[in-house]
């Protein structure tokens, strides 16, 4: 076999195997990974490198060499997950850098950092007065957590005796033009609601809509295909028609939320003249 062929051959494998490999190690955030997750991680992609351009090392022999680097490092993860000796031997434990507002020097030098490490650490948590913080603690992965002193800390709701509602994830409804039926009807919106929300915004149909998102308020964000193409000036009519058409949507809906016969049939019939009404006027409603 040709040797650029073969080299080709193996490095696809490799790549396939590092895949599945990363898929069996799991997820982790780049913020939380430890000393030893990325020396771990540089020396499985030394080995694949190595296995993937040198003919003179066996496939096989590389391939055995990642399995068992692969199993120990999930067996690791395990003792630290279930042993917390054995966690802090491992990963090691946070050391606090600042405590009551005082900059403690000897956890510096233990943790190898000279200030000017401790103010960039505490600058990125944008903090930039040392009198501000109340405690700083350098984490296994190597990032410093700042907790600011009471005075300093922004004011919340919750501070000032305020209620405010709950929110929830925001969804997308609209991707690259086409309608999220089922994730919108989830959420209890109609399309002929949604209709009128993004004409407000500027788009003619929903093919004008790049991405649409709502929230948990129901509040609607359109981004068009075309910003510049955002009309300044909304057509009043098609506005008009989509908001009746979200008036029908709604007396369904409460038809549909009411346990009260006479309520339910007050709204469907309601809903029936409102159809007929459209009917009508959908001719005049173009522009």
């Amino acid at each position: 076999m040709p040797t650029y062929i073969e080299m080709i051959l193996r490095a696809i494998a490799i790549f396939f195997i590092l895949f599945i490999l990363a898929r069996i190690l799991g997820k982790k955030q780049i913020s939380q990974l430890t000393f030893f997750d990325y020396v771990t991680g540089i020396a499985i992609g030394s080995m694949a490198a190595s296995v993937a351009i040198r003919q003179d090392q066996s496939f096989l022999y590389g391939f055995f060499g990642l399995m068992v680097f692969t199993l120990l490092s999930l067996l690791f993860s395990f003792l630290s997950i279930h042993s917390l000796s054995l966690r802090t031997l491992i990963e090691g434990k946070p050391t606090t850098l600042i405590k009551n507002g005082e900059v403690l020097e000897d956890n510096l030098k233990k943790a190898r950092l000279t200030h000017a490490d401790l103010m960039m650490g505490l600058r990125r948590k944008n903090v930039f007065k040392l009198s501000d913080v109340e405690s700083a603690v350098l984490e296994t992965n190597g990032l410093i957590s700042v907790m600011k002193k009471s005075q300093t800390q922004p004011l919340t709701p919750k501070d000032i005796g305020l209620s405010v509602q709950s929110e929830s994830e925001p969804y997308l409804v609209i991707v690259d033009g086409h309608v999220l039926e089922k994730r919108l009807s989830y959420l209890g919106y109609t399309k002929e609601w949604l209709k009128g929300e993004i004409v407000k915004q500027g788009a003619k149909e929903f093919d004008d809509v790049f991405l649409a998102q709502i929230d948990s308020q129901g509040n609607v964000f359109v981004d068009l295909r075309k910003d510049q193409n955002r009309s300044e000036k909304v057509p009043q009519k098609p506005l008009l028609a989509a908001q009746l058409r979200k008036v029908q949507a709604d007396l369904e809906m409460f038809a549909l939320q009411t346990d009260d016969q006479n309520a339910k049939q007050m709204y469907y019939s309601q809903s029936k003249e409102l159809d007929n009404v459209i009917q009508m006027v959908n001719p005049y409603m173009t522009e």
